[in-house]
């Protein structure tokens, strides 16, 4: 499987962006830097190290200018989960990335409780390192705009428009594609901030996992929900082997710290590109549609799950199907299919079948900007209510 890296998805600024690295490993600085040579060239990043959490502590009293810190969690003097509780009392502004053995969900889900905004597991592909600096730094740059403004907000409506920014930060920008397939996914908020999210993952031997959600309520927290389910999701998908597993250990998670007794519809696929096969288990989302290559399309088999963070201790069934080439799986969040216009008429499966008709397909994103375009013309000038999210995997034909 290879991934897009056009030129134009890397962040870019007037001073590289400064990375601390802490571990114990003197082979990781010099892997570090051969590896991300070319970002160091650009001047888009500048890599310090350190070799525990103490040096790391020194590091950061020293220079303010540190952006992020990826440390790992074993080793000498002071532990990566101890570094992450300090951190914010020597250098709020920063952002901390931990590194973590495959499948380790204890530490990963203490390091996110201890701060940890995401997290990358050893031996390190960089890669999905390069993708998770840039998503964190995204969400900082984010972070420091709605600090700065702070003092300037007269209303509500702003501080949404900062967790808005903040909100799409964390969605994937760059997309996975192979020889034979492709994915691409994007999402428009409403006005007023909301809970949808969707996440593209690399699970290794050529899977990836897909998933799309909806966070009940809207404003601030439905977004900070979403944040934490998202983080939840990468960390349960990484560690287990099939999706209703994965649900279930969200679910839990979810369920064990909510005292606001929000909820989230959650529907997650690993797909495997070499054998065609989709796997998926369903936490009371929409069904997905599966578009054949004559532009026929039907819902797939509901699993029967509930939302996720209501009931602890749920199974979750799951099913599969075989995607031929030319097919298409299209996931989204009700803000597709309960779109409004002026009559107070919703837009609904029907009409989302129809832009399919009698086609053939072109590729991922023409499907999804088909299915947004359709949305904007039918509602028309009546405003959004909701967030819209769409994400296509497309199998071509070779």
């Amino acid at each position: 499987m290879a991934q897009e890296t056009d030129a134009d998805t890397t962040l870019a600024g007037e001073n590289p962006y400064k990375i601390l690295v802490v571990d114990d490993e003197p082979a990781l600085e010099r892997l570090v830097l051969q590896r991300m040579r070319r970002e160091i060239r650009r001047q888009q990043y500048e890599f310090v190290f350190a070799h525990n959490g103490v040096e790391a502590l020194d590091r950061l009293n020293e220079d303010r200018g540190i952006d992020l810190v990826v440390s790992d969690i074993n080793m000498p003097k002071m532990d990566g989960l101890t570094l992450l509780e300090k951190i914010p009392d020597v250098h709020p502004d920063v952002r901390s990335v931990i590194v973590s053995a495959y499948g380790d969900m204890k530490n990963i889900r203490t390091a996110m409780n201890r701060g940890a905004f995401d997290f990358v597991t050893k031996p390190i592909d960089f890669d999905d390192f390069r993708v998770t600096i840039e998503r964190t730094l995204r969400n900082l740059i984010a972070w420091r705009e709605a600090t700065e403004s702070r003092d300037r907000l007269l209303a509500i409506q702003k501080e949404l428009d900062v967790a808005s920014k903040m909100q799409q930060s964390i969605l994937p920008t760059v997309f996975p594609r192979g020889q034979d397939f492709e994915v691409f996914g994007s999402m428009e908020p409403a006005r007023e901030v909301g809970g949808d999210f969707f996440d593209i993952m690399s699970l290794g031997q050529g899977r990836i996992g897909i998933a799309v959600a909806d966070v009940s309520g809207k404003g601030v927290p439905a977004a900070l929900f979403m944040m934490s389910c998202r983080t939840l999701l990468k960390g349960a998908a990484i560690g287990a082997i099939g999706p209703g597993t994965v649900l279930r250990e969200v679910n839990n998670l979810l369920h064990e710290d909510n005292e606001a007794e929000m909820f989230v519809t959650l529907f997650y696929a690993v797909f495997d590109p070499g054998s065609g096969e989709f796997v998926y288990a369903n936490g009371g989302h929409n069904s997905p549609l599966i578009v054949r290559s004559d532009g026929s399309s039907t819902e797939l088999p509901a699993t029967g799950g509930i939302a996720l963070g209501v009931l602890s201790d749920i199974d979750y069934a799951e099913d599969r199907l075989q995607i031929a080439p030319g097919e298409a799986v299209v996931l989204y969040t009700d803000g597709v299919t309960e779109a409004e216009n002026h009559k107070n008429d919703l837009f609904e499966m029907e009409r989302l079948r129809q832009i399919f008709d009698g086609g053939a397909l072109e590729n991922a994103e023409e499907v999804n900007k088909a299915v947004f375009e359709a949305v904007r013309a039918f509602a028309g000038n009546t405003p959004q209510s909701d967030d819209i999210t769409c994400i296509t995997l497309y199998r071509s034909t070779g």
